[in-house]
């Protein structure tokens, strides 16, 4: 039986979870989001997708997904893409997997949380793939409603912004077709949006 020891150690994760900041600047503020903000955004967002859409997907294993798949970036950090560091980025798997190998010994009761995050970084089902494809989707439309300013700030093309989103976004079908749209918006205030020195 849990007691509140294993109560305030889960929440200690957590709170130290909400401490990983990541690249996109919070609209309106002088910070960075956090990677709690992250995955309570990507949690909404496939819910609203899911039910509005109607797609055929086991919500409660998405949410799951949403909630868990950056989970490792309490020891592993947050990995940008256009981090200037090449061999950080290639480092991604070892450290993640490091990671959750380190949950699962401080956690070894909550079996379903290692599940999730295996099941999640395996992307062998559907909800794995679409909670993948949708996270990838999320950056550009927050920098989007902030007007830009993360890739001014960090010197991010419209090229750039394609070059490292298109793919992952293609794993799922009705997340590419938004990535579409939003690249037809991109395109459109493209002088506003990204610097023009590049």
């Amino acid at each position: 039986m849990l007691n509140v020891n294993d109560l305030l150690k889960l929440t200690d994760l957590i709170n130290r979870f909400q401490l990983v900041r990541r690249q996109v600047l919070v609209r309106g503020e002088e910070r960075p989001e956090n990677s709690v903000e992250h995955s309570y955004q990507l949690a909404l967002t496939a819910w609203y997708l899911i039910t509005t859409e109607k797609l055929d997907l086991d919500l409660p294993k998405c949410l799951k997904y949403a909630l868990a798949h950056d989970l490792v970036e309490v020891y592993a950090g947050d990995t940008w893409t256009h981090h200037n560091d090449p061999a950080f980025v290639a480092s991604k798997p070892q450290r993640e997997q490091a990671a959750a190998r380190r949950l699962r010994q401080e956690f070894p009761e909550f079996l379903e949380l290692h599940e999730v995050i295996e099941g999640y970084e395996a992307r062998a089902d559907k909800e794995s793939l679409f909670i993948y494809a949708l996270d990838k989707l999320l950056p550009p439309l927050n920098v989007y409603l902030d007007g830009g300013r993360s890739w001014h700030v960090h010197n991010i093309t419209l090229e750039m912004v394609k070059e490292s989103k298109v793919a992952k976004v293609s794993v799922w079908p009705e997340v590419k077709r938004l990535y579409d749209e939003l690249m037809i918006l991109f395109t459109d205030k493209q002088g506003e949006l990204f610097p023009k020195n590049k």
